[in-house]
Formats: C-alpha cells, structure tokens, sequence
C-alpha cells in the first residue's frame, strides 16, 4: 500500500467530516466550497502555516516531529485510534521505518502471525467459553472446542481456520449468524485499517484487501472511509443454527509473549437464556467430538505453520 496516498485520504478524509460548528471556528454564513474545514482553518488550529498543513496532507510525513502530529490530532478532534494510526502512518514514513511511539496497542508494526504456540492451544481449551486466537489479518489461527461449535457455519469449509473477514464479506451465511452485520462488518473493515497503518507491506493483507475490495461493493465502500477503531470489546447478538438466538461480549486479550496475537472469548450473561442457549452449545459440541472418529485432531484447532 502506498504510504503517500494513504496519508493523503486518511487527512482530507478527517478534514471534510469536521465542520467549522465542532472545531469552533465562527461560522458567518453563505455557502462553502469545500466540504468540512478548509486548508487553512486546520492550519490555524493546529497552529502551522498553510503551505505546512497542505504538505502533510499531500501525504508527506517524513521528519514530522510527534509535537506536529500532537498538533494535527488535537485539531482533528482524533480519537485514540486515529491518532495512534496518524503515528503509525509518520512511523512508516520515516527512513528507519520505524513507530514514533509505543503505545497501549502491543501489535504495533508486528507482522501478522500464523502459528500458535502449545501453551497458547492449552489456554484455549481451559477456557469454558468459547474462544480464538486470531492475528490482525483477521485470520482464525486456533480455536476451542465451544469456539468451533460456536462458528459452525465457518468452519464447515475450513479444517484449519478461517479468515473472519472473508467469512463475513464473502458467506452469506455470516448475515444471518450476525444479527447486527452491518456493525460488525464495519468495525471488521475498520480493525483491518487500523493494522494496515501498522503493517502496510504484509502482502497477505494487501491480498485480502484486494480481493473483499473485487468481491464486495460493501467492503470496499466502506474501506474508502479510512475509519480506524481499536476492536477490545464489544456485545454481539448471533443467531446459531443450532441453539438459536444468544447475546454475546467479546474481550480481545492481547498476548504479549506472541506480539501480533490476541484471544478473543465470548460470555454471556449468568441465568439468561444466553447462558442456556451456550450450555447447549457446549452439550451439542461434546456430543459431536464423542461421534467424531478416534484420528479426529485434539479439542483446540492446531494451526498449521506457514
């Protein structure tokens, strides 16, 4: 991915969504041009010249101190996750190639991995709640037995993984097991950003990319938008074709001995039928391992290296 056009969109993008109400610039009336702030309102308020901000936002970030890009975020009215994208986008830019700053996100600039490690497998399946681990290409390394159970419809083509944004984009099966699609397909499309600013040379992501982009009119639509978001927790509500309707918070829990994975579990809520609904799961599941033959791989997926 080419790092100036990146640059270019991510700026023009978060200049055009901000109006001159929200910045606090006074607003005299008439029409406006441009949509959102100008140019040279955003170089006031991050107190640069014209010619400076309009050399960022062409997509040159090289040299750019952090108290410029401090600057530029406060401006922008950036959440967290843009301004740790806005650093990650200068990181890129800078000879060494290298992040300017570490900050609570562990995955930085670490390429997606593709093993799990045994010790990793065994915490999986001492969980009693259904569980993967997945790396920032979304791709499903290992999973516990509930987990599996749980994304049934994912694995029915799959033996070693899956790639959860290719499931939700490419199955329409995924439209039906989510029941708020559109929000998680979104925030699936903005994790994906989020780790592209980190990671931009990982040809299996510009591959992805690439192909949701051919495939999917949604996905690429809503990848022109450039929104980044951290994904550490969130409700979902599924409809299992199994044990039906359930409601579910996910919490993604980075793990810092393998940089680039994480272990994302579901929970529901005690004496709910949440809770029943997954006791099923979990009975329906045991069941299907007990008639699976004796070579059947163990309780947790182990990956496979590549």
């Amino acid at each position: 991915m080419d790092n100036r056009t990146e640059v270019r969109d991510f700026l023009t993008s978060r200049r055009e969504r901000l109006t001159p109400e929200q910045a606090g610039i006074p607003s005299y009336g008439g029409r406006r041009r441009v949509k959102g702030l100008r140019r040279e309102e955003v170089a006031m308020l991050a107190g640069m010249s014209t010619d400076y901000y309009t050399r960022l936002e062409r997509g040159n970030l090289t040299g750019v101190s952090e108290a410029v890009l401090d600057s530029l975020a406060r401006a922008l009215r950036f959440d967290e996750a843009e301004r740790a994208h806005l650093f990650d986008l200068a990181g890129t830019a800078s000879p060494s190639g290298q992040a300017r700053r570490q900050t609570a996100d562990t995955t930085r600039r670490v390429s997606a991995p593709t093993g799990v490690r045994e010790g990793v497998h065994r915490i999986l399946d001492s969980l009693g709640a259904p569980a993967y681990v997945a790396n920032g290409r979304m791709d499903v390394l290992a999973t516990n037995r509930l987990g599996r159970a749980l994304f049934t419809d994912a694995y029915a083509d799959a033996t070693s993984g899956f790639n959860l944004a290719r499931y939700l984009f490419l199955d329409p099966r995924s439209r039906d097991f989510y029941l708020g699609w559109d929000t998680v397909a979104r925030d699936s499309v903005a994790s994906l950003r989020t780790y592209a600013g980190r990671n931009p040379y990982d040809r299996g992501l510009t591959d992805l990319v690439g192909e949701l982009s051919t495939r999917s009119t949604e996905f690429a639509g809503w990848w022109a938008t450039h929104t980044v978001k951290f994904h550490r927790t969130s409700t979902k509500k599924l409809h299992h074709s199994i044990v039906g309707d359930l409601e579910v918070t996910g919490e993604a829990l980075e793990l810092p001995g393998d940089p680039g994975l994480r272990i994302v579990t579901y929970t529901v809520e005690p004496a709910s039928p949440s809770e029943q609904a997954l006791a099923f799961l979990a009975s329906w599941s045991s069941d299907e391992q007990s008639s699976a033959p004796a070579s059947a791989s163990p309780t947790s997926e182990r990956s496979r290296e590549s």
